[in-house]
């Protein structure tokens, strides 16, 4: 498996993956206003110029996507991995290249219920408890960025 940047090429294929993946395991836990305002995010060109993606490939095939936001690539806003590939190794691989790549001292993402596990399990803790904005469930949660001394 390979971890890279995600081509301009592949944009709309990764976010057809984040739909896709999203109304599997997320969709199901929102209110019908949460599943629009995801929707609409993936929809916005704007907000996701805004992101850095990082696609994981097996072969030809990308099986997952990670993308930060922030111009120190602080923050997850995506996270998804393809149905057969969760629990084989690919999200780690996604969260260690946006880890290297970030510029903070901490990373944050607001994790929806379904994933605060996976987060927990990468280092993050929660901030405060659940939250609804615009129908999205989310816990704020923050992982700090330890590297060694040069």
């Amino acid at each position: 498996m390979i971890v890279q940047s995600l081509p301009a090429s592949d944009l709309q294929n990764a976010l057809d993956l984040v739909l896709r993946v999203f109304m599997q395991f997320e969709a199901p836990e929102y209110p019908p206003e949460g599943v629009e305002t995801f929707r609409a995010f993936l929809k916005n060109p704007e907000a996701i110029s805004a992101l850095h993606l990082f696609g994981a490939y097996e072969g030809d095939s990308l099986v997952g996507v990670l993308a930060t936001r922030g111009e120190d690539g602080s923050h997850i806003a995506l996270f998804f991995v393809e149905t057969a590939w969760q629990g084989r190794g690919v999200g780690r691989a996604l969260f260690a290249a946006a880890y290297e790549r970030c510029q903070g001292g901490r990373m944050t993402v607001n994790a929806s219920p379904y994933a605060k596990a996976i987060y927990e399990r990468l280092g993050f803790t929660a901030v405060t408890g659940e939250q609804l904005t615009d129908g999205i469930r989310f816990i704020p949660m923050v992982c700090e960025i330890t590297r060694p001394a040069r």
